[in-house]
């Protein structure tokens, strides 16, 4: 069954709330989030109420959109919240729902900015990228957070992959884009299983993202076909071995001493905290990175709920604050082998 959405249309079609999708959700997020999930059901469940972050291509600055965002009343992303925050990376928030007209991709011509969720910003500023560095995206598509990495520096080497053969093209195309070509000499776009790639290219990498194929809350909250969704559901509770198989793989690609970070856009603990909980209890060479000093200094832009993890920050959808859902775990991995 489909539940019509209270309050205008977007477009010619108003979205529709999948009820399956939302009892689901119901019953598993008021047990995990408690009295939080009031607010983020009223959020999610209300894309009127959804807001917009604006990423600016450093590589085609846009100086006459960056005045009317600053007229318009939008803020920067917190900067002082990252000890290492990029200087070339400027991402602009309001505090009110509604967004700018998306660019068209014009083959030949760059766009001037992206725009996103902001808490999907996260897990690429918790990766602290630096010049010259080589990176792995493993699971890269649409290509937002590999355009958000070049915004924040020039690596040495880039690689994005992407398994499915239509968020590849997707892929590409962002990159194309967003990227100048001296640039895109040093990426490398893939279609290989990610869960492959700690085999084919073993601790080849200073840096490595897992942004895992997860349950999508927010897409999969209007999902057209109530059967489907069902199927979907079921065919969910697979997802946290994918996403662990992924962090494997991953971890093999990663060098020691590397970083990784791991993210969903999901509010479920069992695509989540699991997850990395499985993760170190089963590889001794990686070991979690404290990232709690985000959730403290981010707190003017962004609503946290507790993990229970020093590694990992949860953003919720909170009112005036309608960003994630989004999960990013870091951990380190050590000079020492792990257990398998």
């Amino acid at each position: 069954m489909l539940t019509p959405l209270k309050g205008k249309s977007e477009g010619k079609l108003a979205k529709q709330i999948c009820k399956v999708v939302l009892d689901h959700f119901e019953n598993q997020y008021s047990k995990e989030l408690g009295d939080a999930w009031t607010t983020v059901r009223e959020i999610l469940t209300s894309p009127s109420c959804w807001q917009y972050a604006v990423l600016l291509n450093r590589f085609n600055y846009p100086f006459e959109l960056e005045k009317d965002l600053h007229l318009k009343g939008y803020h920067t992303l917190s900067q002082g919240s990252f000890p290492n925050y990029p200087k070339s990376m400027k991402c602009y928030l309001s505090r009110t729902p509604g967004r700018i007209p998306s660019e068209r991709h014009q083959v030949g011509n760059l766009k001037k900015y992206y725009l996103l969720n902001a808490a999907s910003l996260l897990p690429v500023l918790a990766l602290e990228l630096r010049d010259g560095e080589k990176v792995l995206d493993l699971c890269a598509a649409p290509g937002g957070k590999s355009v958000a990495l070049l915004q924040c520096a020039c690596p040495g080497y880039l690689h994005c992959n992407e398994y499915d053969s239509l968020r590849f093209r997707w892929l590409r195309q962002t990159l194309e884009s967003f990227i100048p070509q001296p640039l895109i000499n040093v990426i490398k776009v893939s279609e290989l299983d990610g869960r492959k790639m700690g085999d084919a290219q073993p601790e080849m990498f200073d840096k490595v993202l897992v942004d895992a194929p997860c349950s999508n809350d927010r897409s999969w909250l209007f999902s057209s076909d109530s059967q489907k969704a069902s199927c979907r559901i079921s065919q969910g509770r697979n997802l946290p071995l994918l996403q662990i198989e992924l962090l494997r793989s991953a971890i093999k690609a990663l060098r020691p001493g590397g970083t990784l970070v791991y993210s969903t856009c999901t509010l479920s603990k069992a695509e989540n905290q699991d997850v990395i909980g499985e993760i170190l209890s089963s590889h001794s060479n990686m070991v979690p990175a404290d990232i709690k000093g985000i959730a403290r200094t981010c707190s003017r832009d962004f609503t946290f709920a507790p993990t229970g993890q020093e590694c990992g920050l949860l953003v919720i959808p909170g009112k005036g604050k309608a960003w994630g859902p989004m999960y990013v775990a870091k951990l380190k991995k050590s000079w020492s082998t792990g257990k398998w």
